[in-house]
């Protein structure tokens, strides 16, 4: 048992989004990602689209739109919505177009989340997600202080047009994934607005790690080793 963790088993699994989102994954793979995350007490699955409906019992099932790149049409991602919902997801992680946080273009932030807030509605919780390590790679090293302004106002921009959540990372971009600075950016930007909340994904394998991420301001942690993590904890 890891020892001075300032964070209990039963706590930290109540912040978990349990993932499996590799392609190869089979849907007898998601029925065992399932269960596992049952038995772990989890707050959440997340899976991929093609793999609903899926058996989870009270379980909430979370999915994801225009993922990885976030390349896709607004409209392609709000039938994707659509279709996740019905077909059973309770939370979608979209992808946004971060191309328009780097290039400072709000009007296409908002231009994208519009549809998709309309196809999937509240009680529906939306996430967004910016892809922060691709955002402070183009910005580069000497430009930092510019990359967290860009990435404070997407958060308020998704926190107008109806994301419950912003979130650091796919886990899938070879930039990396979530930081605790990231977090701490986003963090102080969602705080004034309330009812905003932080989801740190991408990286994420130890339970020192998450509280990391927890500290600096997140409130949901994305992993697909809950199992590990949780067990650090006993």
């Amino acid at each position: 048992m890891t020892s001075n963790m300032p964070i209990t088993r039963a706590e930290l699994a109540d912040r978990i989004d349990h993932t499996l989102l590799r392609p190869e994954a089979t849907r007898e793979d998601v029925a065992a990602h399932v269960a596992e995350a049952t038995e772990l007490g989890v707050r959440t699955v997340c899976i991929s689209p093609s793999m609903l409906p899926v058996r989870a019992g009270s379980m909430p099932v979370g999915t994801v739109i225009g993922f990885p790149s976030g390349k896709h049409h607004s409209l392609i991602k709000a039938m994707e919505a659509r279709i996740a919902v019905d077909m059973g997801a309770t939370e979608l992680d979209m992808v946004l177009d971060y191309s328009a946080i780097i290039s400072g273009r709000p009007e296409e932030i908002l231009g994208e989340l519009s549809p998709v807030r309309d196809a999937a509605p509240h009680p529906v919780v939306l996430k967004v997600i910016l892809e922060t390590a691709a955002i402070y790679a183009e910005f580069g090293a000497e430009r930092v202080e510019e990359a967290d302004a860009a990435i404070a106002n997407a958060c308020e921009l998704a926190a107008k047009g109806g994301a419950n959540v912003v979130k650091t990372s796919t886990g899938f971009h070879p930039a990396g994934g979530a930081s605790a600075h990231a977090v701490r950016v986003m963090a102080r930007a969602v705080d004034p607005l309330g009812s905003v909340l932080v989801k740190a994904s991408g990286g994420i394998s130890t339970a020192a790690q998450a509280v990391e991420m927890l500290e600096a301001g997140a409130t949901l942690i994305g992993t697909s080793r809950s199992a590990q993590m949780l067990a650090e904890l006993g």
